[in-house]
């Protein structure tokens, strides 16, 4: 999975998710695409399962 290799802190801020992209929904490049319908955070497996 996608993780550096060393970070200067250990635990990460979250941050907030606020609202859906106006723009940007468009695939640039390729046939396939995944599409959010809502907002949120997806974690590096779910990244790693849609890869597959």
């Amino acid at each position: 999975m996608f993780q550096p290799k060393s970070t200067k802190y250990r635990k990460q801020q979250k941050g907030r998710n606020t609202g859906n992209a106006p723009r940007g929904n468009s695939i640039n490049f390729g046939t396939y695409g995944l599409k959010a319908t809502s907002r949120g955070q997806i974690t590096s497996r779910q990244i790693e399962a849609a890869r597959r």
